[in-house]
This record gives C-alpha cells, sequence and structure tokens, in this order.
C-alpha cells in the first residue's frame, strides 16, 4: 500500500467551482491590489453614499479555482446503507478510506481506514436484515430529522409520540411505523418475537417512560438524543451551527448554499426547510454534515465538530440552566469539543450577539485587532491556545466579516456590502428581511470561506456564495407568509422568547412602515414566561396592538402561578388585550380587520406552540366572509 500512488479525491464543491472559470487568470498566492466590482455596477455608489473613508485598493488574496478544496483536518468516509432490494435485503456500500490533509498540490491524499472504524459501522445492520431504531418522542423537530435521516439510510424505523405532529406526517410517508401514546407494545415487533437494536430518546422525555424502562430491563441500548448525534456524525466532516438563535436558519442557509455549489452533503435541522423539500434534512452521499446543534440537555457535547458556528448566547431554556452564566459554560464546554486543526465561527458583535463574543477567554480577545485600522486580525491565520482558527462576523467592523450600509430592498429582503477586514468584497441581496437575518448570513459566508480556502480569499467563490445567498427563500415558521385577503396579510413565526420577538417585529416594521401591526403572542411554558417577564414586557413596542393567550404549557406544570394575562398587564407600549383561546382570538381579529375593510392590516402570530393554527384559521374565515359579501 505504501508504495502505491495516492488516488486523487475531488469533491462535489470543489468540481462545480472548477466550472465557473474567473474572467482573468488568478493564480494561488497571487495579491490582487484592485477589488474586481465589474459584476457589481452598484456596489461603488453604495459605499460612497455610506463612507468616504475606504481606500482605493484593498489586498486580498485569491485561490485559485484550479485547487481542491481545503480541509485542514482528517476526514474519514463513513458507510452508507444502501438497498438492494427494497423488500428483502439491505447491503453495505464499503468506502474503506479517510481523506488526510491537503498535500503540497493542493489535492486531497487518501489513507486506509482503520478497522475499528470498518467494525463500528457493520454494528449498524445484522446479516441481511435491516436495523431497527425506535424513537421516542418522535414528533419533535430534533427527533424527527434523525429518524427521517435514519429512514434514508436504509434502517427499519419506528417511534413513538403522545401527540401528533407535521413533522411526523412526512415520517409516516416515508415508511415509518409510528405510535400515538408510549407502550411497551411498541417495542416488540412480530408480536414480541424481534426487538429494536437500538432506541433514542428526545430530551423531552421523562426517565421513568415505560418504552425507555422495558428496553433497559432486556438490554435493548438507550440512547440520548445527544448521544446518537455524535454516533450518527462522527465520520463525517461535521459543521455544528450552535447558538440561542437563529441557528435553523443559518444551518438551512448553509447547507442549501453548499449544495448549490455542488457538495452532495448531509443536514439536519430543526424546522421543514421548503428548499429541502418540505423536510428537515437533506440526505446525500459526501462528507460533509451540517447539524443545528442544540445546547438544550447539553445535546450538543456529544458532537466532535471540526467547524462550530455559534449565532449568540442567551438565557433561554430555563427549565435547564439557572442564568444566562449557566448558559455561557456551556457553550464554553462545547468549543472544547472542537477538532485539533478546526475552525471556530463566532459573531464577534459585543453589542447584538447576545454574549458570544464573551466566550472568548482573554487571550483570544486580545488577539483580536480593529480590523478598520487595516490591521489583520491573527484569528484569521494563526490557531489559538485550543488548537483552532476563529474567525468573527458581525455589523461592527472589528469583525473579519461585516456588513455595511445594510438596507430593506424590493424583494422585502435585505442588502448590504459585505466587508473583509475593513474592505468592501461585493454586495449581498437576500429575500428574507430583517437584521439578525444579514448576521446569518455573515455566519454562512464565513464557513464556506472557512472550508474553501486555507487563509487565501476568491472572489469567484465569494460570487458564487453571493448568488446562492440571493436564492435562499428561508425557513417554515420563520416570518412566514399564511396567505393575504381583505387587505390582511398574515404571517407566522415560531419567535417565543424577547430576543427573538424584537427581531421579527423589527423587521417586520422595516417591511411595512406604514401598516397596522397586529400580533399575537402564545407564551410558551410558564417557567420561560416567569423568568424572562421583564423582557417581554417591553418586547412588543414595534407593534400596533398586542393579543396574548393562555400560556402553552408543553411538558410543564404551572408551579410558578403566572399566566398569559400577568404579561398583558405588564406590556405597557402597545396596548394588550388578555385573550386566552385561540379560537377568540380569531373571532377577535375578523370582526377587527371587517370592521375596517380599506384598511391595510398585518397580522403576526408568535410561539413555538399550537399558535401556529390561528393564521390558517384566520385566513379560512376572512376567505368566507368575503365571499358572502361578493354575493
Amino acid at each position: 500500500m505504501g508504495g502505491e500512488p495516492k488516488p486523487e479525491v475531488e469533491t462535489g464543491l470543489t468540481s462545480v467551482l472548477k466550472a465557473h472559470k474567473p474572467t482573468c487568470t488568478i493564480r494561488p498566492n497571487e495579491i490582487s491590489t484592485q477589488p474586481n466590482y465589474h459584476h457589481d455596477p452598484t456596489l461603488n455608489s453604495l459605499i460612497s453614499r455610506e463612507s468616504s473613508t475606504f481606500p482605493s485598493f484593498m489586498e486580498f488574496s485569491a485561490i485559485s479555482l484550479s485547487c481542491s478544496l481545503h480541509v485542514p483536518w482528517k476526514i474519514k468516509t463513513h458507510f452508507m446503507v444502501l438497498p438492494t432490494n427494497a423488500a428483502t435485503s439491505f447491503r453495505i456500500l464499503q468506502i474503506p478510506t479517510s481523506v488526510s490533509n491537503i498535500e503540497e498540490s493542493g489535492r486531497l491524499s487518501v489513507s486506509t481506514r482503520s478497522r475499528t472504524d470498518v467494525e463500528n459501522e457493520e454494528s449498524l445492520v445484522s446479516g441481511n436484515r435491516k436495523c431497527w431504531v425506535h424513537f421516542v418522542g418522535i414528533g419533535g423537530c430534533g427527533l424527527s430529522a434523525l429518524a427521517m435521516l435514519a429512514l434514508r439510510q436504509g434502517f427499519e424505523v419506528s417511534g413513538s409520540d403522545i401527540v401528533w405532529s407535521s413533522f411526523m406526517d412526512g415520517l409516516k410517508e416515508a415508511g415509518a411505523q409510528l405510535h400515538l401514546g408510549h407502550s411497551v407494545s411498541n417495542i416488540q415487533g412480530n408480536n414480541g418475537s424481534s426487538l429494536p437494536d437500538a432506541i433514542v430518546v428526545s430530551s423531552a422525555i421523562p426517565h421513568d417512560n415505560q418504552e425507555i424502562l422495558h428496553a433497559k430491563s432486556i438490554g435493548i441500548p438507550v440512547y440520548k438524543r445527544g448521544h446518537w448525534l455524535g454516533k450518527v456524525t462522527e465520520h463525517y466532516n461535521l459543521i455544528a451551527v450552535s447558538g440561542t438563535h437563529g441557528k435553523s436558519t443559518t444551518a438551512s442557509m448553509l447547507s442549501y448554499v453548499l449544495k448549490s455549489m455542488g457538495d452532495d452533503l448531509t443536514a439536519v435541522v430543526g424546522a421543514q426547510v421548503p428548499q429541502f423539500g418540505g423536510r428537515n434534512i437533506m440526505s446525500g452521499s459526501g462528507r460533509t454534515f451540517v447539524l443545528e446543534a442544540d445546547e438544550y440537555d447539553s445535546c450538543f457535547l456529544g458532537l466532535l465538530p471540526y467547524i462550530a458556528v455559534v449565532t449568540n448566547v442567551d438565557w433561554e431554556h430555563v427549565d435547564i440552566f439557572p442564568d444566562e452564566e449557566a448558559v455561557k459554560a456551556i457553550f464554553r464546554r462545547f468549543l472544547k469539543r472542537i477538532r485539533v486543526g478546526g475552525h471556530l465561527i463566532l459573531c464577534g458583535d459585543r453589542q447584538c450577539s447576545a454574549g458570544a463574543y464573551s466566550l472568548l477567554d482573554e487571550r483570544e480577545e486580545s488577539t483580536v485587532s480593529d480590523n478598520s485600522s487595516g490591521m489583520l486580525s491573527t484569528l484569521r491565520s494563526d490557531i489559538c491556545s485550543n488548537g483552532y482558527k476563529i474567525t468573527t462576523f458581525g455589523i461592527s467592523t472589528t469583525n473579519e466579516w461585516h456588513a455595511l450600509s445594510v438596507r430593506c430592498n424590493s424583494q422585502g429582503g435585505s442588502d448590504y456590502v459585505l466587508c473583509h477586514r475593513g474592505y468592501p468584497v461585493t454586495k449581498i441581496t437576500l429575500q428574507i428581511p430583517g437584521v439578525h437575518n444579514v448576521l446569518n448570513s455573515l455566519a454562512v459566508i464565513a464557513t464556506v470561506m472557512a472550508l474553501l480556502n486555507d487563509g487565501r480569499q476568491s472572489y469567484e467563490s465569494i460570487d458564487s456564495v453571493k448568488r446562492h445567498l440571493n436564492g435562499f427563500v428561508g425557513v417554515s415558521r420563520r416570518f412566514e407568509l399564511v396567505g393575504t385577503v381583505c387587505q390582511c396579510h398574515i404571517y407566522d413565526d415560531y419567535a417565543h422568547h424577547p430576543t427573538e420577538v424584537r427581531a421579527v417585529l423589527k423587521a417586520a416594521r422595516q417591511r411595512f412602515p406604514l401598516k397596522a401591526l397586529f400580533v399575537v403572542f402564545q407564551p410558551h411554558t410558564y417557567g420561560r414566561l416567569a423568568a424572562l417577564m421583564g423582557d417581554f414586557a417591553t418586547a412588543f413596542s414595534g407593534a400596533d396592538k398586542v393579543l396574548v393567550t393562555e400560556v402553552y404549557a408543553a411538558r410543564e406544570v404551572n408551579i410558578w402561578n403566572v399566566s398569559g394575562k400577568d404579561l398583558a398587564t405588564s406590556i405597557i407600549e402597545p396596548s394588550s388585550e388578555y385573550i386566552p383561546s385561540l379560537g377568540d382570538v380569531v373571532d377577535k381579529l375578523v370582526h377587527q380587520i371587517t370592521k375596517e375593510p380599506d384598511r391595510e392590516t398585518v397580522v403576526f402570530t408568535l410561539g413555538a406552540g399550537d399558535i401556529t393554527a390561528v393564521g390558517q384559521k384566520l385566513l379560512h374565515k376572512l376567505q368566507g366572509r368575503l365571499q358572502k359579501s361578493e354575493r
């Protein structure tokens, strides 16, 4: 083996980029002393309106598109379980190789995988029989995605939950055996003659669940979601997208961009994505795995990412963490899971990143130089004390990647000038609104460029990222248009934390500056409402009217003696009203909107519970009223 020539490996992403030839020849290590703005004639005028302090040139190295994708770490090729006969047997596609560091030629080198890796993955099948994995709490966004991935990879999948969810519709269609309610019989196949090979448990499931207790008593391996995620991703080039807010959108946007650039990746996110075929996963045969990494119940501590993205850090899961310092502590533990030679992509804004910047220790913070002065950040080219590189992004010019001149555009989204180390690069156009999505897109840009280069930048690759960012249409339940009727535009959003409420209402006001804005808010869990009541009270100032419903309890009992009425009373501005029943909320809105049919209104339903059904019910009732009036 040692004397044989090593085969060259080219990733899908690199092969596609090679097809997009630059307009001029750019060789590795060449310095481009003049920014190439020929493709974006409006950029210079945008910059000149915003600031006159930019120099007439910038130093920005370019990487040749003939070079292979740079991955500065070892990547192991995983096994894929592929059907040979859908009705009978399955086989394993075995690729006993791993990819090591880039050679001098810029090509990826291949080496033999260890026998341990092969044995670990062969344990996922038993002879010609498909392995059976049972998911307890399968209706949630996190576990449903893992169940769908298991189906795509050829496993037999079953699961149980106490209520049906929209995620379960897709799983049933894909072939999962689903059970409403928890019972020992759910894990007894063929009248008890067969048992699952593994049980995967949602963080929301109590320890005394009868399926879990029975599985443990008879020796079936039981995995918490975080541990299972670690097993699923361990042989991939893992990009873990974390953060209290924005991780679903960022992970989805990143996956869409990489897929559009030619990377046949796998992705798992905690929301349904229209451009994932309306589901919450992508299942590819490549080495890249993009994962929405959740801090809830410390799930992300089971991961070993090569790239970790942190969008922000905030106190959100009040049932798990006693305060914000506890949240920061768990994120710091997560950063220690980044593999040596890996990369941290972090929002460096001290004001609006909600604590992410504070994750850096004093030594790392002192390494960050003032990019606005033209000094290059050593975090970009040097490895920090923990053995990984750090790249910052944000609105502030002190970040390596930052946004300038953020404006609303004709698509209802945002335009901004992308800057690198204080110098303008190109104009970015997004379809999705809000400064929070500008930050999400910056995280994507920083991550893709970390994947594509080893310290040198490429205008052509940024052009490709730019084009696909503009094509991203967003995530379900994130500023999602339900419908328009009677001059009323109805939107639905998952926002259930004060920071998220402020962000979505700010974006709504930017898109609809002159329209009446009504908000229906369903508080999510008693504990969160009690802990964050003061923040909630000031979060709705962008609206004209707020209707507060009763609390969606989820897994909680109201030991705090708090209700939606307390929140409605505490909101000083705008005017608010407590209407506990969702049905009564719909009736109230129908009456209000039809009373002034010529007034343009915008309605937002906000929350993580069953508030999402209100928008559709409101739309149908208004359509019914409209049809009656036209007769």
